[in-house]
């Protein structure tokens, strides 16, 4: 019958090995279309096998070979999951580094030698090799392998994406630790400890809800620092870090003492247990934020150190090149300062409503409001910051007021921070909820109110510069257009004068009446673009237009592309108010967009309809597409093209066309899939107009 330490040790083993078992159904359940998901289950299932075959091996129904060859696996298949992850830190189609590479291949080399001499002993008895010795060093270096892929995994995330992969880290660090711990102690005196053995599978038990946590978070695959405060903060942090060690400690030496045969056992997971809790407790943000706001409360007169908090949200604020990510950035300065996990930016896009333009670590909110709704007009008349949790408590304080539809639907919003310029709304931020649990009150409010004017003040000059450069950019596009003119004036008389001369020296008469039909062409063309150009820089009268017409036109322009593009027309004309000729040309560009973009195989549709008292034109294409970040900050640019040839005007002036009949563009596109370009235009329905 086994003795008590390897009763103790299959119990260990066994729960290990239920652990990882049910941990693997959990994956299979929710990862099976994911590359690394399935590394991630080949990895459970094999920890799985070796803790049921170390069970069998403490029970004495195993030889303890089969345990070691399933251990190797393990090793192997958490090594290779490291070395994935490490690889999807690189940009699409790059290999690993050649340090990387050659860890793998020594990984691959040492795990494949072991299982030949654990499966086949009498190869290494042939070759005069110590069986033994070859194991334990060998499973020596896989755990420092391991050991410097956690740390390269670790280090090669960026800090915002840690919390996905902390607990992975922590937890294959611990195994690999406690595994080199064990093996090294047996190079050294020729012998496996089997007290350390025994607890090892409570030890690995015990990492399994770790591994869990990260493959729940890994779809996706952020710790702030705040007699100073920040001294005060890691000063109780190391007190109350020396004192729990000191308590376990204590509580381990009385499990040795009176705990008997399993004394020692029992003590190393006791230890092992402690420490990796307070490891654990030393990364968690929630808490560190919750001890700073205890420290804050109860040992200085105010809850922030506004030297600090002013240098960190000015630096937050200002890092990086001009103009760069400015409204992410004033997201995350104002967010740092309520230790909020992220913030989102609405400012004024357009006469009528507010726009969402950025946000933090919160892409999932969205919505607009209007310029003149209640939300709006609160904001901007009392210039208070909103707390949604004291709204539905303290309905005296907002009256009748309720937050927008869109607000209400946002699970973990917290405070609406209006961003004020001389009294005017410039937009406003909506924070989370804080990691500290921080209660909102006047020194918070007065702190917000403050950061949001300065923060206002850097959006209003990004903006201000922005439209700067598109004023001087179109200042010098005029002088360009003025230059044209003059040149084709110049051009124009030329030919006049050659027209009238050609008239009076007819030697061939077929010669120069064709030539007199070409300059004749010529003349017309280019008074025809200089009309247009001049009447580009006037204002332009509006009347009814058949949208038919307007659509037909657009197509018959584009006639020298291969493909040809589909028009899908209503059985009933639509008209409209516009001046055809800009609106032409404005659906004329996107047009081309779509068939530049758009390969042979490809198609392109142009359809138009009514809807809700608004003619509304789909332009559709089966091209390129483009992401989220060009089309918010790129493509209604003017001057920024992504031709070498173009001038980066196209949709600029289509989007300002329409605003300047009350229009609309709406623009969906995927990646890879195509575009669709909507266009919104009020219906026009004056008959008498029509008539006339």
């Amino acid at each position: 019958m086994p003795d008590a330490p390897l009763i103790l040790a299959a119990v260990g083993y066994g729960l290990t090995a239920l652990a990882y078992l049910a941990l693997s159904g959990l994956i299979v359940a929710s990862w099976r279309q994911r590359a690394q998901g399935r590394l991630l289950v080949l990895a459970t299932v094999l920890s799985a096998a070796w803790g049921m075959l170390s069970t069998f091996t403490a029970v004495g129904w195993l030889p303890p070979q089969l345990g070691l060859m399933a251990e190797i696996a393990r090793n192997g298949a958490w090594i290779g999951l490291l070395l994935y992850i490490l690889h999807l830190r690189l940009p699409p189609g790059t290999p690993l580094p050649a340090p990387l590479r050659l860890i793998g291949i020594m990984s691959a080399a040492i795990v494949s030698g072991l299982l030949l001499i654990s499966v086949f002993p009498a190869v290494a008895a042939m070759l005069n090799l110590p069986l033994r010795g070859l194991g334990t060093m060998g499973m020596v270096l896989l755990s420092v392998i391991g050991l410097v892929l956690v740390e390269q995994v670790y280090r090669s995330s960026r800090p915002e994406d840690r919390w996905a992969i902390k607990f992975l880290c922590l937890g294959l660090g611990g195994l690999f630790v406690y595994d080199f711990y064990l093996y090294a102690n047996a190079t050294l005196f020729g012998t496996i400890d089997l007290r350390v053995w025994a607890a090892r599978g409570y030890a690995a038990a015990l990492i399994t809800p770790l591994i869990a946590v990260s493959a729940a978070r890994n779809p996706q695959w952020a710790a702030p620092v705040g007699l100073s405060r920040s001294m005060a903060f890691h000063t109780a942090s190391l007190l109350a870090a020396g004192v729990y060690l000191l308590l376990m400690a204590s509580a381990g030496y009385y499990l040795r003492l009176f705990g008997g045969e399993w004394g020692d056992v029992v003590q190393t997971v006791f230890i092992f247990a402690a420490a990796l809790l307070l490891v654990l407790l030393m990364f968690s943000g929630t808490l560190r934020a919750r001890l700073r706001v205890f420290l804050s409360k109860h040992f200085f007169s105010y809850r922030y150190d506004y030297r600090e908090e002013w240098l960190k949200f000015t630096r937050t604020l200002t890092e990086g090149r001009p103009g760069e990510q400015l409204c992410e950035r004033a997201v995350e300065a104002l967010a740092k300062l309520l230790e909020s996990p992220g913030g989102a930016l609405w400012m004024r896009e357009s006469p009528g409503s507010y726009q969402r333009v950025s946000h933090w670590n919160w892409a999932d909110i969205q919505g607009a409001e209007p310029a003149d709704s209640e939300f709006v007009q609160w904001l901007t008349r009392t210039q208070w910051v909103m707390d949604l949790d004291e709204m539905q408590t303290r309905r005296d304080l907002y009256g009748e007021l309720n937050a927008p539809a869109w607000l209400q639907q946002a699970a973990d919003a917290w405070l609406v921070v209006p961003l004020l310029l001389h009294d005017e709304l410039l937009g406003f931020i909506v924070l989370k909820h804080s990691l500290g649990k921080i209660s909102f009150n006047w020194e918070v409010s007065d702190l917000l109110k403050v950061a949001a004017r300065q923060a206002a003040a850097h959006l209003a000059q990004m903006r201000a510069s922005n439209e700067l450069i598109v004023a001087r950019q179109f200042e010098s596009f005029n002088r360009t257009t003025t230059f044209v003119i003059h040149d084709l004036k110049n051009l124009v008389a030329q030919l006049s004068l050659l027209l009238a001369n050609a008239e009076k020296h007819k030697d061939n008469p077929e010669f120069q009446a064709d030539m007199l039909d070409t300059v004749d062409n010529a003349v017309t063309r280019m008074n025809k673009v200089l009309r247009q150009l001049r009447r580009d820089g006037n204002a332009t009268r509006n009347h009814p237009v058949s949208l038919t017409d307007i659509l037909n036109e657009a197509v018959a322009s584009k006639q020298a592309f291969k493909l040809r593009p589909v028009l899908d027309l209503p059985p009933a004309p639509l008209r409209v108010r516009a001046e055809p000729e800009r609106l032409t040309r404005a659906i004329g560009h996107l047009l081309q967009n779509a068939l530049e973009a758009t390969p042979s195989n490809g198609s392109v549709t142009l359809r138009a309809f009514e809807e809700a008292g608004q003619a509304i034109i789909d332009i559709t294409d089966t091209g390129s597409g483009m992401d989220d970040d060009f089309i918010r900050t790129r493509l209604f640019q003017p001057f920024d093209s992504t031709k070498g040839a173009g001038m980066g005007i196209g949709a600029y002036e289509c989007r300002e066309t329409l605003r300047a009949l009350d229009g609309n563009i709406e623009v969906s596109s995927t990646p890879g899939q195509g575009t669709r370009f909507r266009l919104h235009l009020p219906l026009d329905n004056d008959l008498e107009g029509d008539a006339a």
